[in-house]
């Protein structure tokens, strides 16, 4: 048996794949991120999420793509977490990013994209990230990503910049306060699965036309700030994640004023990595 696991800040899936029988059983548990999870963190993780009957040492290869997953360091504290529980498994960790090229393009070019709680791009050559123009985290980048545009909504709604019946909507829907809003994302865990965790009202209200420009100037920021250092000449261009998936309209859109078609735009990679290991068993 051999698994596939799709990991963002926010939740990973983990796709159950036998050799034998390429049509796989998935479960899902919390997001696992080596930037906000120690080793030990992401063991106990996996430890108190994964059902003790599961057999785990019947697992004899992992293919973990994460977000963090970047840098050796942080691949290794993934691996290292898995093998605690997969202990008889081979584990090959990559990042998030090359799960989506791979997802979306297989073995041929293109420049793809992540639009979902984080954001990031890359041009891919069919086999391997050629170009990466760094994300930075929600902090300091991620455009387009749902905690930016999260970041942008809460911002505009304590800086009373939102109308006053949308803001006043806002706050009934979660039942929250302005207090409990920066708590949650100067002092709790994970600020960026929070601000993400927004997207709920602002894809109901995207009809709000001041929603509808944070959401059109976040993914034109993406584009300017990310996509236009690529050579795109001949490039197709590619996104996954569920906010480049629900708000495929207005990304199609931003899309054409920046002078780019979208070839593709996917909810998750699973599928797509699914054929594409298939086809590379069979190679």
């Amino acid at each position: 048996m051999y698994i596939i696991v799709d990991s963002g800040s926010t939740k990973a899936e983990f796709m159950l794949l036998d050799n034998k029988c390429p049509a796989g059983d998935c479960f899902t548990i919390s997001g696992i991120n080596p930037f906000y999870q120690t080793e030990k963190e992401i063991a106990d993780l996996l430890q108190n999420s994964i059902s003790k009957d599961f057999p785990a040492q019947s697992v004899t290869k992992i293919y973990f793509y994460g977000a963090g997953c970047s840098f050796p360091e942080k691949k290794s504290m993934v691996a290292n977490a898995l093998k605690t529980f997969f202990t008889k498994a081979d584990v090959e960790v990559d990042n998030d990013l090359l799960a989506a090229a791979r997802a979306l393009f297989g073995n041929q070019r293109g420049i793809a994209c992540i639009l979902g709680t984080g954001s990031n791009s890359c041009l891919y050559n069919g086999k391997e990230i050629e170009m990466n123009v760094s994300p930075l985290g929600f902090i300091l980048g991620d455009e387009g990503s749902g905690a930016v545009i999260g970041k942008k909504l809460v911002a505009d709604c304590l800086k009373n910049q939102l109308p006053t019946e949308l803001k006043e909507k806002f706050f009934q829907y979660y039942d929250t306060t302005p207090q409990q809003i920066m708590d949650n994302v100067y002092k709790k865990p994970f600020p960026n699965r929070y601000l993400a965790s927004l997207s709920h009202f602002w894809i109901e209200n995207l009809d709000e036309p001041h929603i509808h420009a944070i959401v059109q100037n976040s993914f034109s920021e993406f584009f300017d700030r990310n996509i236009k250092q690529y050579p795109h000449q001949n490039e197709k261009l590619g996104f996954v994640g569920s906010i480049a998936f629900l708000c495929r309209d207005i990304l199609t859109e931003v899309a054409e004023t920046k002078g780019y078609q979208i070839d593709k735009i996917i909810k998750d990679p699973m599928e797509g990595l699914v054929a594409y290991h298939e086809l590379k068993k069979k190679a």
